[in-house]
């Protein structure tokens, strides 16, 4: 009896442990949201649209230690949002010259480590951090830095606002010059790059992303790799899409069964 009771607390472990992973998981699908654009300063024109996904190309300054080390300072201009998990572009106002029209773009800047191996190189995320920003006017000018662990320098952004903040979580990138997509010559597309980042919307940040209310904690960023050799300062441009996610703690109920499968597991282990 004691026997079965050891099996079906470790079948509890399990289960447990394999809704933890279901939950993870989820995470990474395209969950709506919404965004009202009459909260945007000097629009007249209300709109508010639900979608899954942002669209946009970046531009960064990577700097590539010889010890392994790399420092990038990324700059993204939004350009599109899409709703249908990612494959219905919607109909918004962002930049349109028209009444209402604003731009939204992200500051980047992170650094890890890089190994090459024949051609391939893999790159690795320790750390980071992200500013997203209203643009009201369009009028924003953006200035690369010489390096890369140094910020990018914008100017007229007296009306542009800071509306999210988050710090990277992971992230990892693959470059792969010899890729039957990597255009000869061009050099689009030769490998690609993700990352997960916490994410906190500012007051201001609240009233344009309007649902969920308490707004998605994560934004996972995918984008492409053009190419380019990792060797000192490099200039990369591409294309970058973000969506966000919900980070989720386990209900007491899963930790508790968690618990004590680990115990009862414990308790076989002893009596072997």
């Amino acid at each position: 009896m004691k026997l079965l009771n050891t099996k079906n607390l470790a079948a509890l472990s399990l289960t447990a442990a394999m809704g933890m992973a279901s939950t993870s998981a989820m995470a990474l699908a395209f969950p709506d949201f919404q965004v009202d654009e009459g909260s945007v300063p000097g629009g007249t024109v209300a709109n508010v649209f639900t979608a899954d996904k942002i669209t946009g190309n970046y531009v960064e300054i990577a700097t590539f230690d010889p010890a392994g080390t790399f420092d990038v300072s990324i700059q993204w201009q939004a350009g599109q949002f899409v709703a249908n998990d990612g494959t219905l572009p919607v109909v918004t106002q962002l930049g349109s010259f028209g009444p209402g029209g604003y731009g939204l773009y992200a500051l980047f800047q992170g650094s890890g480590t890089f190994a090459t191996v024949g051609s391939v190189t893999t790159f690795n995320f320790a750390s980071g951090s992200l500013g997203l920003y209203l643009d009201p006017s369009q009028n924003t000018t953006f200035t690369a830095p010489a390096t890369g662990n140094v910020a990018w320098t914008t100017g007229n952004t007296g009306d542009d606002i800071l509306i999210g903040t988050g710090s990277i979580l992971s992230g990892a990138g693959t470059l792969n010059p010899t890729l039957s997509t990597c255009v000869p010559g061009a050099g689009i597309n030769c490998g690609s790059f993700g990352t997960t980042s916490s994410f906190e919307l500012t007051n201001a940040g609240k009233l344009y992303f309007i649902s969920p209310d308490p707004f998605h904690n994560l934004v996972f960023n995918s984008g492409q790799l053009n190419s380019f050799v990792p060797v000192g300062t490099q200039e990369i441009n591409g294309s970058m899409d973000a969506i966000f996610g919900q980070r989720t703690v386990p209900e007491p109920t899963t930790v508790a069964l968690m618990g004590l499968g680990l115990l009862g597991l414990g308790l076989r282990r002893r009596k072997a």
